[in-house]
Parts: C-alpha cells; structure tokens; sequence
C-alpha cells in the first residue's frame, strides 16, 4: 500500500512538471513524445541500477567513497597550512572555511589533471554518446548534457565550444537546462562535506545520493528542455543549409577524441593544469564563500524587515480591535517554532509548500522544504543547503528521512535567477553570435532547470 501511494505521488510530480514544461512550450505540436518518454524511462532505469542492483550500487558506493576519501586528503592539505584550527568540529565556521572550501580548490585542481590526462574526456564521451543514441540528440548537445554532470554549467559549454555558434536555440537551450539541472564536480564535494560534516557515515550517504542526483537529471534536463523548445526541421535546416552535413551535427563516439575542454586544449604540460585547476578552484572558493555571507546576510535582512512590518502592522490591527491576537506568535506556534513568524522564509515555504507537496514531501515537512525550495530558486542551492544543515541541527524540527532524501535530491542543481546572468554571461562570452538567443531562452532555461530537479526528487522520493 505504502509503495503504490509513493508510486502515486511520484507519478504525479513528474505528470506536473511536464505539464508545466509543456503549457509554457514554445511550439507544443513539435513536442516529441517518445523522447519524452525515454527521458523518464532512463531516470527510472538509472535510479534503480544505482540504488537497487547489488552490482551496480556496489560501484557507485566505491565511486562515494572516492569523493569522501576527497574530503579527508583535502583536510591534510588543510591542516598542514592551518594547523589544529582545522580540528575544531564545535564551529561550522571553521569546518566550512578551512574544510569546506578548500576542497573545493583542491577538486578542481584534481578534475584538471583528469582533463589533462584525458581520463575525464573518456567518462563524458561515453556518457554522450550513450544520450545520443538512447534519445537521438545531436553530438554538440549530448556532449554537453554529459559533461555537465561532471562539471559546471560555465566550463561544460566549453567542451562544445567550436559548435556554440551554429546551434539552434533548441540544442542552446538543451545545454543551459543542462546546466541549471545539475552540478560541478568541485562543488559537489563541498555540498558532501557540507551536509555531511565530519561524520564518514552521513558523509558517504550524501556523496553517493548526490551523485546519483547529478546523474539521473541529466535526462530529465534533456526531455524539460525539449518539452520547452522541441528541435525543428525548419531550425537545423537554417543552421546547417538544408542538409545535416559536417561535424557539426555528427553523432558523438566514445572513440572520437577532439579535446574540446580547457585543460586540454590550453595547458602545457602536467603542472600547468594543475596550477590552473588550481587558481580557478581558488577563485570559485573565494567566490562561493563570498556569496554565502553576502547572501546569508540578506536573508536575516529581508527576515527582519518582513516581521517588523508584520509587527507594526498587528500593532494598528491591535489598536483598532483589541481582541486581535499576535499575528507572529500565531504563525510561530502554528508550525511549531520551525518559522519566528511572517518572514521572507516563510513567505516563500508558503509559496513553495505546494510544490514540496507534489514531489512526495510527507504532509506534516512541507513548509520546511517548501522554504528549501523558495530559496533555492530565488538565491541558489548553497544557501539552501546551508538552511538544511541548521533545519536538520535545531532542537525540535524533526524531519522525515523521506523527506531529507528528497530536499537532498531536489536541491541538486544550478537553477537560480542568478544562473541566468552567469550563463549569458559565460556563453555568450564565447559565442557573442547567440547572445541574444541566450537572454531570450533565460527564463525558460530557468523554468526547465528547475522542472528537472524537481522530476529527480519526485523519483528519489519514491526509492526511499
């Protein structure tokens, strides 16, 4: 009975998010149905090969074990520069900046030497290639929709760098969905330490669950962009003369190696790259951790301005009518102190309840994941894992372990305003020609991101 009703609840988040995709798509009639439905079929097949089968689990948990074993040789490097300070597990602060963060410089210094060497390039071909085949995209898109599950939606565009300029707005799209769907590999291992902390057991809970997240949006970003803007005839006929010729439009194969990443095509030797990987790993860091405090700040911000006005507000209805009760007080007690009253927070957990409802979030955790979401959204998933770690820390919110699965799942992914910017910034600064595409698919990118997330934890919730 349990599993019907989360099959139930799982068929209905992802029946929404498609119907939502497709109510806001730009050509409804050219919607392909059965890539559509390989799409999802291959969300399913993927979670039940990395969660159920025995063999394939077994490979995934050595993979985890990878990332984690990443945490604690970047907590040595840590260590020798910092010293004990990296030992004091009493503060957050200290874990986030002398652990946290300098694994993800570490990271990226390590997916340069992958680059280098051509390991990565081999992982993302036969990814691609497997995308290409399974649901007939081009080689330029399904290459990107590979390499964004192994890094980010800023470098994975570079790996398609020479077919930029003379992609449709179709396949452009498919490659910024791709983008907000999923996450970079150094972030990734940060998000692990993050919500892990320093227990090993939560740590390999959350790497391998992550990893699975990243893998199985790939699909899903691929069928919410094709919903959104279904490739045309009309479309490859302009971009490629009337005739799908050149390698333009070839068909990605794992043999076929044309160095289209950065460290590849742009370091000198071994050392190069990882100086390289190195400096941008640096500057992410800085940047990440930059954007946490700015952002984090804001929202205690935008709290207390919300319940002030609330405050002043109850006051004249107080006034008026004497009888009126404390509106925040109310609002606190109703959800049992997870909210300290009418608050930006909880303004978006109301907004965004419904949403948290519809992917299999249990009743009585809706608001709070609804918030998760909200934040997610309208900042991004840093601060909304941040607000998960202290949710899941503070003293009387208990969360459901289905829904935390969920959250986890649901929260893995680029899809926020700021994303936008960033990927009109960052393609359009390598392929000026579709800059203007760019800005116009944005919200759509955004909504289609945000689709695909929301699709994978509807499917997690189910396989909880």
């Amino acid at each position: 009975m349990n599993f019907a009703y989360d099959l139930f609840r799982c068929l209905l988040g992802l029946s929404v998010m498609i119907g939502v995709c497709y109510l806001f798509s730009r050509n409804r009639k050219a919607v392909d149905w059965k890539l559509v439905g390989i799409g999802v079929a291959m969300q399913f097949v993927l979670a039940i090969l990395i969660l159920k089968v025995k063999g394939v689990s077994v490979i995934f948990d050595y993979i985890a074990t990878g990332f984690r074993k990443t945490l604690e040789f970047t907590a040595a490097g840590s260590e020798f520069l910092f010293g004990s300070i990296v030992n004091d597990m009493d503060s957050f602060g200290y874990i986030f900046a002398f652990q946290v963060l300098p694994t993800v410089v570490f990271f990226s210094a390590l997916s340069a030497i992958l680059y280098y060497l051509g390991i990565l390039q081999k992982v993302v071909y036969g990814l691609a290639w497997l995308l290409s085949k399974a649901m007939g995209l081009s080689g330029p898109e399904s290459l990107a929709a590979a390499a964004n599950v192994f890094i980010g939606q800023t470098e994975a565009p570079l790996v398609v760098k020479p077919y930029l300029e003379k992609m449709t707005p179709s396949e452009l799209l498919c490659v910024m969905v791709g983008g907000m769907a999923t996450i970079a590999g150094s972030v990734f291992v940060a998000y692990v330490g993050f919500l892990g902390g320093s227990d090993p057991v939560a740590q390999q809970f959350f790497a391998k669950h992550l990893l699975t997240a990243s893998m199985i949006s790939a699909p899903a970003a691929i069928v919410c962009a094709k919903i959104l803007l279904p490739e045309t005839p009309e479309a490859l006929a302009e971009v490629t003369g009337g005739a799908m010729e050149g390698d333009t439009h070839e068909a990605i194969t794992p043999k076929k190696d044309t160095r289209l990443t950065m460290a590849a095509d742009d370091s000198n030797n071994l050392l190069d790259a990882i100086s390289r990987g190195t400096t941008d790993g640096l500057k992410l860091a800085v940047n990440v951790g930059a954007m946490l405090l700015v952002f984090t700040a804001l929202i205690f911000m935008l709290n207390e301005i919300f319940l002030t006005g609330t405050d002043l507000v109850n006051g004249l209805a107080i006034y008026l009518n004497p009888d009126a009760g404390d509106w925040n007080e109310a609002i606190k007690a109703s959800t049992g102190g997870r909210f300290d009253g009418f608050s930006f927070t909880y303004l978006l957990a109301l907004c965004f309840a419904p949403v948290a409802w519809i992917i299999g979030v249990p009743g009585q955790d809706i608001t709070v994941i609804g918030q998760l979401l909200g934040l997610k959204t309208v900042i991004n998933e840093f601060v909304a894992y941040d607000t998960f770690r202290v949710v899941q820390a503070t003293e009387g919110i208990s969360l459901s372990p289905k829904s935390v699965l969920i959250a986890a799942y649901a929260l893995c992914g680029f899809a926020n305003f700021a994303s936008i910017g960033i990927q009109v910034g960052g393609i359009g600064a390598i392929a000026p020609g579709q800059r203007k595409n760019l800005t116009d698919l944005g919200m759509i990118a955004l909504l289609g991101g945000t689709a695909a997330c929301l699709m994978t934890g509807a499917i997690a919730g189910l396989f909880y």
